[in-house]
Formats: C-alpha cells, sequence, structure tokens
C-alpha cells in the first residue's frame, strides 16, 4: 500500500470509498429517479399511453437498480459501523423501499401478460410500487439529515423531504418522457413537467430553510464567514437552474425536437447541485454527528483488497450503462413483449 499526496492510507483510502459510495447514491437517485417518476406519473396516463411509458424506461430500469445495491455494498463493505447504525436506524423504512421496488418490479413483468382486468391491477401495483419507494427514499434522506432520530420535528421534516424527492422525481420521469415520447404523450408530459418543476421548487425551498434551522452544525458550516460568499454558487446556480427549466417548458415542444433534452439536463444540474450541497453539510460524518468516514472505516488492508475490485466494476458499470442509453436512443417504440 502506498501514500496518496502524502495521505497515508488508512486515511485517503476511506475518502476514495465515500468518494465512490456519494457517485454510486447521486447515479442511482438520477438513473432510478426517471424511471420512478414515469411509474408515479402513469397514473395519470390513457392505457395505450401507459404502454409507451413502460417502453420507454424498458431497456434501462432494471439496470439503474444496479447503483442502489453499489451504493449500499460499499456502505457495507467500507463502512460497516455506519451500516448497522443507518440501517438499523431505517429499518422500516428501508423494508418498504424494497417492497415498493419489489411490487413495481413484478408488476412491470406482469402488467402484460395477462387480460385486460389483469392489466388494470398490475398498472396499479406499478403506480404504486413506484411511488412507495420514491417517498420512502425521501423519508429516509429527512431521516438522516436530521441525525435518525424520531422526534415530531424530525418525522415532519422527513415527510417533507419525502413530499420533495417524489416531486423531483415525477419532474425528471417527465423531462424523461419529453426527451422518449411525442404527439399527444409528450405535451401532457409537458404539463406534467411543469406542475412538478413548481412543487420541487417549493419543496427545494422549503428543506433549503428548514435544515440550517432545525441543525445547528449545519447552519454553523453555511451561514458564517467566508463559507457563506464561497457557498453562494450552488443556491444561485440552482435557481438559475430552476428558472431556466420554466422558461424552456414554457416554450415546448420546439419545432424538430430541439432543446427536448434541456429540461433533463436541468433536473440533473439541481439534483447534483442539492447532492453537492448535502455532501458538504455533513463532511466528514458518515453517521451525522456520531461517526466519521476515518473512524467508521474497515482496516486500510481490507479497503485495500475492495478498492482494487471496486476499481475494476465500477467502469463495467458505467460502460455498461452507457451502452445501453446509446444503443436504445432516439424515440420509445411501441411495447412488444413477444
Amino acid at each position: 500500500m502506498f501514500e496518496f499526496f502524502g495521505f497515508p492510507p488508512e486515511v485517503w483510502l476511506p475518502h476514495a470509498f465515500a468518494v465512490m459510495m456519494a457517485v454510486s447514491i447521486l447515479a442511482y437517485v438520477i438513473l432510478d429517479g426517471f424511471d420512478l417518476g414515469v411509474g408515479i406519473l402513469s397514473a395519470f396516463a390513457a392505457p395505450d399511453e401507459k404502454d409507451r411509458m413502460v417502453a420507454s424506461i424498458g431497456p434501462f430500469w432494471d439496470a439503474n437498480e444496479t447503483w442502489l445495491v453499489l451504493g449500499i455494498g460499499l456502505l457495507l463493505v467500507a463502512f460497516p459501523a455506519a451500516h448497522g447504525i443507518i440501517l438499523s436506524s431505517l429499518y422500516l423504512p428501508v423494508t418498504l423501499m424494497l417492497a415498493g421496488l419489489i411490487l413495481r418490479g413484478a408488476a412491470f413483468e406482469l402488467r402484460a401478460k395477462g387480460g385486460n382486468r389483469s392489466k388494470w391491477w398490475w398498472n396499479c401495483g406499478f403506480v404504486a410500487g413506484s411511488a412507495l419507494a420514491a417517498f420512502t427514499q425521501g423519508f429516509m434522506l429527512g431521516r438522516y439529515v436530521l441525525g435518525l432520530g424520531w422526534s415530531i420535528t424530525n418525522l415532519a421534516f422527513a415527510t417533507l423531504s419525502a413530499v420533495c424527492v417524489a416531486a423531483g422525481y415525477c419532474f425528471l420521469g417527465a423531462a424523461w418522457l419529453i426527451i422518449k415520447s411525442e404527439g399527444p404523450l409528450q405535451k401532457k408530459s409537458i404539463r406534467w413537467a411543469q406542475v412538478s418543476l413548481i412543487l420541487m421548487a417549493a419543496g427545494t425551498v422549503a428543506v433549503s430553510v428548514m435544515t440550517p434551522l432545525v441543525s445547528a452544525r449545519v447552519f454553523e458550516r453555511w451561514f458564517t464567514m467566508p463559507a457563506l460568499i464561497a457557498l453562494s454558487v450552488i443556491p444561485v446556480v440552482t435557481i438559475a437552474a430552476f428558472a431556466g427549466a420554466h422558461v424552456v417548458l414554457r416554450k415546448m415542444p420546439f419545432q424538430d425536437d430541439r432543446w427536448n433534452f434541456a429540461p433533463f439536463a436541468l433536473g440533473v444540474a439541481i439534483f447534483a447541485l442539492s447532492f453537492d450541497g448535502l455532501a458538504y453539510s455533513f463532511y466528514p460524518f458518515v453517521v451525522p454527528d456520531r461517526l466519521t468516514f476515518v473512524n467508521a472505516a474497515s482496516s486500510a488492508e481490507s479497503l485495500w483488497f475492495i478498492f482494487v475490485g471496486a476499481m475494476v466494476i465500477l467502469p463495467i458499470i458505467i460502460a455498461y450503462s452507457l451502452l445501453s442509453h446509446w444503443v436504445f436512443r432516439g424515440k420509445a417504440s411501441s411495447l412488444n413483449y413477444e
């Protein structure tokens, strides 16, 4: 094992795993976020539109969940002490999230296997599973932000976070459908994106205001000089991304689908900036105010062995994700299970 820019392995390896875990979680939130959003929005679509919406995420949704497995796996093997604390504190919402993901996966496959009556029920299951997964992920984020407690304040904040995350997923899903659909469904997706953008913006403002008010540590990190000036770029660029998405959506649809990718790209920017703000707020803690990355990490020898494997697996996951999006680029075709 060797030093990295003068840092010994027991210092830089935990930080390397923290970065990989952060990348995995952000990739999952964006990639699985848009197909969870499509699942929620399918509740408001006509039967033939539901088929096209499912077809738009068909080649991607299963692979998108790989990032969740990778993120949880890295937490387990690199920070086992933190894994035990976090998952034991979030046992119920984690169980509900897994139930939602299982229901969504089963509904995705079985909705076209039976008759019309059976398909209606599985369509409901697809919506319910997607919504349950989205809300529980937002709820867990809110619990995590406030230190995993069960007070009334924590539960209210976690509920607000759940609504905000679900609205964000709906925006990503609607923006994805703008890219992958055309005609009436695309126009309907533009309206969905406009509504969900407003909800996401309201939720983002509420969470951004409440977080420093209920957490003295976060308040100190953001509102002391010179950090206040240096960090102002994050909210300023985030506001600009929201404004840009609003303007673009009002002018859609463009002729020849020009700029149809813009809402999705701006949504990704909003999620990335929000994630960046959260990462700054919590660093160097992996469990808020309790365990740092270095303190919670496995031994340097174990981390080095896992690091080599991660350096092999991570490029493969990135490569096949990019390949699948390249192969299935363009508008979604009609759903076919033959």
